[in-house]
């Protein structure tokens, strides 16, 4: 296995701080283009449906595309220099990033405990064993 230097609790949180900003700004692009296609009012009467049926999807994608790209990060992560990679240093394939994704969203919904145990673990690395290679 080679030796691999793990991104620290800060670097990770300003890479998401970013990539949260590149998506919200794609998610915005998206409703009013679907908004301009169908309608105001094409999904009823709530102006924020047409955001969380949007927010899955780019979501999902930008995170999982970018993180399995030759890359290996997204927009975010390469500005602030973090790759994702597997246990051995290679590139995640995109159910790996998938994977990786909901288990975000899933740590996310439950208070963030899974974001906050990265500044406590060993070299602050994520909590995520079950999509890692053993």
């Amino acid at each position: 296995m080679m030796k691999q230097n793990y991104a620290g609790f800060w670097k990770r949180f300003w890479a998401f701080i970013i990539d949260n900003i590149i998506v919200f700004i794609a998610i915005f692009i998206f409703g009013f283009i679907i908004q301009f296609l169908f309608g105001p009012r094409a999904l009823g009467n709530d102006p924020f449906l047409i955001l969380d049926i949007v927010l899955i999807p780019v979501g999902w994608l930008y995170w999982s595309i970018f993180e399995s790209s030759a890359k290996q990060a997204t927009l975010g992560k390469m500005i602030i220099g973090i790759k994702v990679t597997d246990l051995y240093g290679n590139r995640v394939s995109f159910l790996r990033a998938t994977g990786r994704y909901f288990a975000k969203t899933l740590s996310g919904l439950i208070l963030m405990v899974g974001y906050i145990m990265i500044a406590f673990t060993e070299k602050n690395k994520d909590c995520m064993i079950l999509f890692q290679d053993v």
